[in-house]
Formats: C-alpha cells, sequence, structure tokens
C-alpha cells in the first residue's frame, strides 16, 4: 500500500480528537471511540513486570545509612572515647551508663535526621511530573512515574515527554531534543499516513526517528498522541545514564557560612582541649583526667548541633510551604524569599481569580452588556461577533478567555444556527509577538470555500482588517472605553478563502471587522490586603500583562499596586534603552502588552539595580526569565511543565497571596535560624567557661562528659524543634527585606550570644564559688557545688531557651504565642534533672551530692537572675539596632 509523507502544520486536527480527549480528562468521562488504551489490568501488570517509570536518582538515606553517619559523628565518637577512660580509670559502672546516655542522644538525632529526609520525600513526591493517558476507555492525569510501555499519552506545548513514545498523530508539533543530542533548534516531527482505505485513521509508520518522541525532551509547539514504547532505564534518556531528580538538595549560601564557621571553631576547640590536657598533666601529674578534661573541653566547644539545625529549618521550611500550597524545587529559594525586593506578577490568575466571563459585546450597530441583560436575548446583530469569536478560540479550551467565549456562545447562541459542531478544523494560525491575533481555518461540510475566524487584541484584529483611518479610531476608542472599565478586550473578524493551499499569514486573508468582545476577570478578594502587606514590608509589587494598558490601570487600582506613574507598554519598552529603562523601572508599577523576551529583560534590569526579584509565569516563553530571576515563581494549575522545572518555587494554586505567605516563610525562617545561632553561641559560652576556668583555678573538673551530654538533649531540641516552630514576629513584615548578602553569622547575632553567655557563665561561677565558701569543707562539698551549678546551668539554659523565642516582647511578660514543643522540652529537662538527682547510681555518674531544698531555692533565683541578665541584653541591644537605623 503505497504512502506519502504528510507535513506536520498539515495534518487535519480532525483525525486528533484532541480537544474531546481533553474534556473527557477534566469530566472524568470515557475517551472518544477508538482511542481506549490499556486497560486498568493490563497496565498494573506491566507495571508490575517493567517496574516503575523513574530513572535511576540518588535515594534517599536508608536507616542503615543515618545511624551509621549518626554515629560516627565527632560528638559520639569523643564520648566513646570518655567512656573507654571511664574504664582505664576503674569505673566500669559510669562507663556504661555513659555509654547508655550516647545512644539516647544518638536516637534524638536519628529522629530529626529522618524527619528531615521524610519532610524532602513529601516534596519530591510534590514535584513527580504528570501525564494524561488513556487507560480502559477514560483519559486520566497520572503520576509519570506509573507510565508502561503500550500506554497511550496525550502532549500538549509545554510538556516534559515522560517516556520514549511513538507518535501516532499530531498537530504543528516541534519538540526540543537539547537534553538529548545538544542541538538548541527544536525539531518538527511528522507521522506518514496511508492512502487508501486507511488514510482517514493517519495510521503512523512506525520505526522513524521523526515520528518519535524521546522521554525528557520538551514540547515546545503544538500537540500529539502517542504510544509508550520504553520507559525508566530502557528509554533513550535511561541509556545514556542521565538522572533527573523533582528536587535536588543543593548546598546554600548560608551551609556554606556555616560549614566554615564549625571547621573553624572545630580546629580551635581541638587546639585549646589539647593545651588543657597538656596543662592539666602536667600541673597535677594526672594524664588521664587531663585527657578527659581535654576531652569535655572539645565536647563542649563542638557546635556539632549546627548542620543539622540548618538542614532541618530548611527542609522543614520547605515541607511547610507545601502544606500553604507552594511547592520549593530549591532549597535555596526558601533561603532567599525572605530577601526579596521586587515581585513582578502577572495579572491573570495571579491578582485576579482566572474565571473570566464575557461581560460585552459590541458592533457598529449594537451593544450588549451582560450586567444589564436581565436574562434578554443576544442582539442578532452581535451573533456574528460571538459566532466567529467561538470559531477563533479552540473547543476544548486551556486559556480561561477561550472558556469564557465558549460558555457564553453555548449560552447566547443555543438554539440557532451560528454553533458549528460539524465543522472541521483545517488549519490553526498561532498568536505570535510580531502579531497579538490567532486564526484558525475551518471547512463547513455545505460550502466549498473556507471559513476563516479570528480574534485578539483590537489594534492587532484592526491591522489584520486593513481599516481606514476613520474606522479604526472609532474601534480603538471603543476598546479603550471598554478596557477602562477594567475588561479584558479582544477584536473578532473573519474571511473566506476559496483556493486549496492556505497561505502562510493570516495577513494573506481579507478580513472583515466583525466587533469587539470585552471579558472581566475580577481581583481576588484577597490580593488587596497581600499587597498592602508586601508594601509595608517594603516589597514592590510590580504587574507584568499583555493586557490593554487601560485594563492593566483599571485592574492595578483594584489590586492596590501604585498608578501614580503612567503604564509603560511592550513597545515602549523596546525602544527604551538600558539606562533609560533603569530611571523608569524606580517609578514604574505596571507593564502592559509585555512579551515574554520582555520579562527577561526586566528582571535583568530589576537585579542590575540591587533588587532581589521574584517572578512568576506560566508559559514555555516565560522559561529564561524564571531562571534569571532570583526566585522564579510558577503556576502549578494553568503553568507548563517547563516554567515549573525553570522555576523554583510553584505556586500549586496560582494564588498571590500563596506568594506572600511564601515570603513570611522565608523571613520567619531567616529570623529563627538567627534566634538559633544566638542561643548556641550563648550557650556554649558557660559549657566551654565552666571546663577551662576550674582548672585554671585549681578547683575540682566542675563539668565531665556526662554532664555534656545532658545538656545535648537540651541543646540539640531546642534549636531543631523550638526554634523551627516559632511563628514570625509581629512586626516581620513591617521591615524592609534583609539585605541578600546578610551573613547569619554576623555581629548582631554573635554579640547578642556572647554578651548572654558571658553574663550566665560569670552567675554560675558565683554559684558555684560561694556554695564551695558556703558550705563545710567535707568530702561532699564539691559534689553538692557541682550540683547546685549544674541545676541553675540548665535551668538558666531553659531560661535561655524562652528569651531568645522572640526578639520584639519580653519573656518576663510571657510570649503571646504559645510553643507545645518548649514546655515539652522544659517538662523533660526538668523531670530528667529530678531523676538525675534522687536516683543515687545516676548521681554518682553525675558525680552529685543532693542539694537541700534551699539550695535548689537559690539554684532556681540564680536562673530567674539570668532571665534578667537575658532581657537586658535584648532590651539594650535592640535600642541600639533601632539608633543605627
Amino acid at each position: 500500500m503505497p504512502f506519502r509523507a504528510v507535513d506536520p502544520t498539515r495534518v487535519p486536527l480532525d483525525r486528533l480528537p484532541w480537544e474531546l480527549m481533553m474534556d473527557a480528562v477534566d469530566a472524568g468521562r470515557d475517551a472518544p471511540a477508538g482511542f481506549d488504551g490499556l486497560s486498568r489490568t493490563e497496565a498494573l501488570l506491566r507495571l508490575a513486570r517493567d517496574g516503575p517509570n523513574e530513572l535511576p536518582v540518588s535515594k534517599p538515606r536508608s536507616v542503615l545509612r543515618l545511624a551509621r553517619e549518626v554515629a560516627s559523628e565527632p560528638m559520639f565518637l569523643l564520648l566513646v572515647v570518655c567512656g573507654a577512660i571511664y574504664m582505664a580509670l576503674g569505673d566500669k559502672q559510669e562507663a556504661l551508663m555513659l555509654l547508655g546516655f550516647v545512644f539516647v542522644v544518638m536516637t534524638i538525632s536519628f529522629v530529626q535526621q529522618r524527619r528531615s529526609e521524610r519532610s524532602l520525600d513529601a516534596l519530591r513526591d510534590l514535584s513527580s511530573p504528570r501525564a494524561v493517558v488513556l487507560r480502559g476507555g477514560q483519559a486520566l492525569r497520572i503520576a509519570a512515574r506509573e507510565l508502561v510501555a503500550g500506554d497511550i499519552v496525550l502532549l500538549a506545548e509545554g510538556d516534559r515527554v515522560p517516556a520514549d513514545m511513538q507518535l501516532l498523530e499530531l498537530s504543528n508539533l516541534a519538540v526540543d531534543e537539547s537534553l538529548l543530542t545538544g542541538e538548541s533548534e527544536p525539531v518538527v516531527k511528522t507521522v506518514t499516513v496511508s492512502v487508501g482505505a486507511d488514510a482517514a485513521q493517519g495510521t503512523a509508520q512506525l520505526g522513524t526517528d521523526s515520528a518519535r518522541a524521546y522521554a525528557g525532551t520538551l514540547i515546545t509547539r503544538g500537540t500529539a498522541r502517542g504510544e509508550v514504547v520504553a520507559t525508566g532505564e530502557r528509554s533513550a534518556l535511561g541509556r545514556i545514564g542521565q538522572s533527573l531528580a523533582g528536587i535536588a538538595v543543593e548546598t546554600t549560601p548560608i551551609e556554606q557560612e556555616t560549614r566554615r564557621v564549625v571547621k573553624f571553631v572545630a580546629i580551635f576547640g581541638l587546639v585549646l582541649a589539647a593545651a588543657l590536657a597538656a596543662a592539666y598533666g602536667i600541673a597535677r601529674g594526672d594524664w588521664l583526667h587531663g585527657l578527659l578534661a581535654g576531652l569535655t573541653l572539645a565536647m563542649a566547644i563542638l557546635p556539632e548541633e549546627l548542620p543539622v539545625v540548618l538542614t532541618l529549618f530548611l527542609g522543614l521550611g520547605a515541607w511547610r510551604l507545601a502544606r500553604e500550597k507552594v511547592l520549593a524545587r530549591s532549597i535555596p529559594a526558601v533561603e532567599l524569599l525572605g530577601a526579596t525586593t521586587v515581585l513582578c506578577v502577572d495579572k491573570t490568575g495571579t491578582l485576579t481569580v482566572n474565571r473570566m466571563a464575557v461581560r460585552r459585546l459590541w458592533s457598529a450597530r449594537s451593544t450588549y452588556d451582560a450586567a444589564q441583560a436581565d436574562g434578554s436575548p443576544l442582539q442578532e446583530a452581535l451573533h456574528g461577533v460571538l459566532e466567529y469569536a467561538v470559531l477563533a478560540s479552540h473547543r476544548r479550551a486551556f486559556d480561561p478567555m477561550e472558556t469564557a467565549i465558549g460558555y457564553a456562545g453555548q449560552r447566547l447562541l443555543a438554539d440557532t444556527e451560528h454553533l458549528h459542531a460539524d465543522w472541521t478544523l483545517l488549519e490553526d494560525y498561532a498568536l505570535s509577538p510580531e502579531l497579538l491575533a490567532m486564526s484558525r481555518v475551518w471547512q463547513s461540510p455545505d460550502k466549498a470555500e473556507r471559513l476563516i475566524a479570528a480574534k485578539g487584541a483590537p489594534e492587532a484584529i484592526v491591522d489584520l482588517c486593513h481599516l481606514d483611518a476613520a474606522q479604526a479610531e472609532q474601534i480603538l476608542d471603543q476598546a479603550h472605553s471598554m478596557a477602562g472599565a477594567g475588561l479584558r478586550v479582544l477584536g473578532v473578524a473573519r474571511a473566506s478563502f476559496a483556493a486549496r493551499r492556505l497561505p502562510e499569514k493570516q495577513h494573506d486573508f481579507e478580513f472583515t471587522f466583525l466587533g469587539l468582545i470585552a471579558l472581566e476577570d475580577p481581583v481576588r478578594p484577597d490580593v488587596p490586603q497581600a499587597i498592602a502587606e508586601c508594601q509595608a514590608a517594603g516589597i514592590r509589587v510590580v504587574m507584568l500583562t499583555g493586557d490593554h494598558p487601560a485594563t492593566a490601570i483599571s485592574v492595578a487600582r483594584q489590586a492596590g499596586l501604585r498608578t501614580d506613574a503612567p503604564a509603560v507598554t511592550g513597545t515602549e519598552l523596546a525602544a527604551l534603552s538600558d539606562e533609560a529603562l533603569r530611571e523608569r523601572l524606580g517609578s514604574t508599577h505596571v507593564f502592559c502588552r509585555v512579551q515574554p523576551d520582555q520579562k527577561l529583560r526586566l528582571v535583568r534590569a530589576l537585579q542590575a539595580r540591587g533588587d532581589v526579584v521574584a517572578m512568576t509565569g506560566d508559559g514555555v516563553n516565560d522559561a529564561p526569565a524564571l531562571k534569571a530571576a532570583d526566585i522564579g515563581v510558577a503556576m502549578g494549575a494553568r503553568g507548563t511543565e517547563v516554567a515549573r522545572e525553570a522555576a523554583a518555587l510553584v505556586l500549586l494554586n496560582d494564588d498571590f497571596s500563596s506568594l506572600v505567605t511564601a515570603v513570611r516563610y522565608g523571613r520567619r525562617i531567616f529570623a529563627n535560624l538567627r534566634k538559633a545561632i544566638v542561643f548556641v553561641v550563648a550557650v556554649h559560652v558557660p559549657i566551654v567557661g565552666l571546663s577551662i576556668l576550674p582548672v585554671l583555678f585549681g578547683w575540682p573538673l566542675l563539668l565531665m562528659p556526662v554532664h555534656i551530654l545532658f545538656l545535648q538533649l537540651i541543646i540539640d531540641p531546642a534549636c531543631s524543634v523550638v526554634f523551627e516552630a516559632e511563628p514570625l514576629e509581629p512586626d516581620a513584615m513591617k521591615a524592609p527585606p534583609r539585605r541578600p548578602d546578610q551573613r547569619l553569622f554576623d555581629r548582631t547575632v554573635l554579640t547578642r550570644g556572647l554578651w548572654q553567655g558571658a553574663g550566665l557563665l560569670l552567675l554560675l561561677l558565683a554559684v558555684y564559688a560561694g556554695a564551695r565558701a558556703w558550705l563545710p569543707a567535707d568530702e561532699q562539698r564539691d559534689d553538692v557545688a557541682r550540683a547546685l551549678t549544674f541545676v541553675a546551668l540548665v535551668l538558666s539554659n531553659l531560661g535561655l531557651i524562652h528569651a531568645n523565642r522572640s526578639w520584639g516582647r519580653s519573656a518576663l511578660l510571657g510570649n503571646a504565642e504559645s510553643n507545645g514543643q518548649f514546655g515539652w522540652i522544659a517538662a523533660g529537662a526538668v523531670a530528667f534533672l529530678g531523676v538525675v538527682l534522687s536516683v543515687p547510681a545516676i548521681s554518682r555518674l553525675f558525680s552529685f551530692s543532693p542539694p537541700t531544698p534551699v539550695m535548689l531555692l537559690f539554684a532556681a533565683g540564680a536562673a530567674g537572675l539570668s532571665m534578667i541578665w537575658f532581657e537586658a541584653v535584648k532590651r539594650v541591644q535592640g535600642l541600639s539596632i533601632r539608633m543605627q537605623a
């Protein structure tokens, strides 16, 4: 049977019932006849046989691997060495109990790491790509990992091809295969159809590369239906060893800074610990106890909790954002959110509800306003306007405007001859940056000539119709009036064409202008408040839209954006030099009639001014700007797969308020990290001091490894649980964004931590010295003094946590926001301390003799004094910062 090659731009779309199948997807109905796909049972059998459609990725750490990593951390290795020294000193019971505590702390660290892993696993699942597949006669959206060989998959512009596929039918299909070939030019795909009896079926000739779509490539234009022929490692991408992961755990600037700090402190601590051990051994001739003193100091100095804190804060921050319908594909984006200074947002669906409705129809002879129609029928003079607006739209519309036009046609043209379900679509002239209009070519069953319907920006339709200046002015004045009321205005035109060969350009048709159709998309109710919150937080909101200037200004006013400066159109933007654009950027908040490539220029211009830019986008052409922005934000509901891949964040509900929530979370994460760092610095100062000074003063050792271990039971959960769960400070969204280069360990953090810690150290030294002076000089004096000092230290650490939970409110007056995690940790620490003091075997391990109730009240009083000191440091430093500001 002879075959003929078919130009992909001329495959008749009635052979590809794409719109019917996509209708079935959304409605959950059966697919059209002849497109059954695999049965669900067969799909499950093939999935069990072949495995999931996924490539090898860096696997999450297993339980055994996590346990091995926790056990190999320096802190636990030091504790094991301490246990060995106790054994060498003959303190077998103390050694065993110490190792028992080691396992308790290891369990806590293990649970923290598992929590972080689970949050990242949840993010990977959320970011998994989806595919539209025919199963058992139904069109379904499923996770791409569930695809099997033999599945029938539907593809559209912006989709990432989920598996190797044989293309069966297509329309105007081009595929970016640069991931596989390195060639940047999209490849135009073709299928061959048989001439003769099977021609109407459009059967593809198998085995040709031009009729194949490969896993990982990107659909840049058109639609297609294909059969899966290879999945997972058997695909072209799998065979060359590529690996794709939805979420990459990247090293953030904060993590890099923390690693440098931890490395410096660790080296300094080890040198100091070795010097202390040597000094103890030389001065007292007891090298084993000297080694024990050195190891205790090393444990006291080592800030081993910092890497865990960062991992948990950023991982759990991304997980919390996902619960707010914001998916973080890049962990550094979570860190950078708090520094955002400019939000560049689209209008439709982000500031507005994305549910458009036809509000007005206009022609030279008549006008219709839905708000005033009160159920009256559409005037006959306007039937043609709506008829051809429907014909110029996709039957299965992705665009909300086309959906609204289709609904208006079904409602207002019902039972008339102006709806044409039996017409066949022959060609589609797409919207382009050069001409903001689209045309669709139809074949009527009872007419020989082709009928063309066009819609687009009024000025583009006027241009297509070649109208004289007077007619053009009248139409554009009417369009401007409608746009000034916040309506989205489109022009509509028609043409007929008798020749068999269609022209290459829309301009070659002889169009007749029919009228205007205006749609409204109301601003989301929560947008004005969200924009006001952004403005109070020092964040500029800039609207980038393809709408008419008057429409854009009207919506901007309703949303609360500043409109004192005139909007800049895409045409004006193209004419501006880079220097002139920088001057306009400072005062302009609305850019309209903007092309996707101009968004990239705007992002770079804002960054050149020193702004940290977050930008929203949803189309294939938005990907470069999303990638260039400091934080690219894709639309999850209406966005394309390529936009989501280029973005750092995905708004799962396309809501502007979700973006503001993300900024709020970004500020919260950075602020709480700083609180945790202040606590870490402050809590280590007295521990280090109480490890060194007794040796220098000739006192017995005050802190031993078991004491450090007990304190870790408070320090680690406090850092990774209490501070992470703290809500945002009430005035945090009223402060300007932080500098993007602001360091985590800056002067403010270190000064506050060192002052709080130094004051606590002096207080504890006074408690210990006072107890030794007050108590009778017997063999229990030092053990009682040690117990009393340790009780004061533990209670003061709890006070230190409470004081640093909020830097804007006084902890002495109580925190307005509750934090259940702090309550549990405080109760657990006090209960455990009670067990240590009351159980003789454990008391001996800690070298304690139980203090009297009066002494315990004295220790509690010392902890109360420490709270006053912590608050004084907060108050003085807060005043200093405000004076500098």
